[in-house]
């Protein structure tokens, strides 16, 4: 009997990292994702440890994972382009990001490649890398910083799974950082074929890729491969089709890994009927 696949969804904490917790396994999940503080500000947070410690508590007793999801306004590439105040604070916030996941008992926190609009092409990748060095370098957790590849809609940064590998390469702690794959964002990059998965996964394997990848953002696609724009469907609403997402789950590169959904949700106001058509496939 093949193992459960680990699927769950994006969840909200809005009644604190506990309620979140058991707000997914109430839906069926073996795993999800939260956003540790408002996802729209770089504020830090000062977070609730005794209510993340229970959290992490009831993760472990129920054999439940999670990842969290910086705010959207973090961007790794711009750098001292918008000055060093705002710098330091995108620096600053993901190590909050870091200390709140790891209190939760998080994988990882997820963060987008970034994108920067520049005449020097080299400027944001090595921006990227700063920023990376400066998050991680007094870094003692076991919780990874999670790079995810974008779809393409800001720029054509960080749209391909070799970006995100030179990337975690050049970085000076790779052993911190993983990966988070967004199924979504890599076919609308035009990076996958659905009709020819073994390519991607034959791909990943010579990258070395799958080896560091610790979560997927199992999405279907609005619009069809190669648009370059990020709109996520249900599973089998989309362009990429259930059966394609159902074989590169079942891979064995991707056995174990946490599986998030990110999509809209089902009637009942919930991604349960989702997860069950997920769990379905194993």
């Amino acid at each position: 009997m093949k193992p459960k696949l680990r699927i769950g969804s994006h969840v909200s904490t809005r009644g604190g990292f506990l309620a979140a917790a058991q707000h997914a396994l109430s839906l069926g999940s073996l795993s999800y994702q939260y956003f540790p503080k408002n996802p729209r500000s770089l504020h830090l947070k000062a977070p609730d440890f005794t209510n993340a410690a229970a959290c992490a508590k009831f993760c472990r007793e129920q054999n439940l994972v999670s990842i969290a999801h910086t705010p959207y306004p973090t961007n790794m590439a711009t750098g001292f382009t918008r000055g060093e105040e705002h710098y330091r604070l995108t620096v600053d916030s993901l190590k909050n990001d870091l200390v709140i996941a790891e209190a939760c008992g998080s994988l990882g926190i997820v963060v987008h490649f970034g994108h920067l609009k520049s005449d020097n092409p080299l400027a944001g990748y090595q921006n990227i890398i700063q920023c990376l060095n400066d998050v991680l370098a007094d870094w003692k957790g076991q919780t990874k910083l999670l790079i995810e590849n974008q779809a393409g809609d800001h720029g054509p940064m960080g749209i391909t799974l070799e970006e995100c590998v030179k990337i975690r390469q050049l970085a000076k702690y790779p052993e911190k950082i993983g990966f988070c794959l967004d199924t979504c964002h890599l076919f609308a990059a035009g990076g996958w074929d659905p009709s020819n998965t073994e390519e991607l996964l034959a791909r990943g394997r010579s990258l070395q890729y799958w080896e560091h990848l610790i979560a997927v953002h199992l999405n279907d696609s609005k619009y069809g491969a190669g648009s370059r724009k990020d709109r996520h469907a249900r599973i089998g609403q989309g362009k990429i089709g259930a059966d394609a997402l159902k074989q590169l789950a079942l891979a064995p590169e991707i056995a174990g890994k946490a599986l998030v959904l990110e999509s809209e949700k089902g009637p009942d106001g919930t991604h349960r009927e989702d997860i069950a058509t997920v769990l379905s496939w194993s």
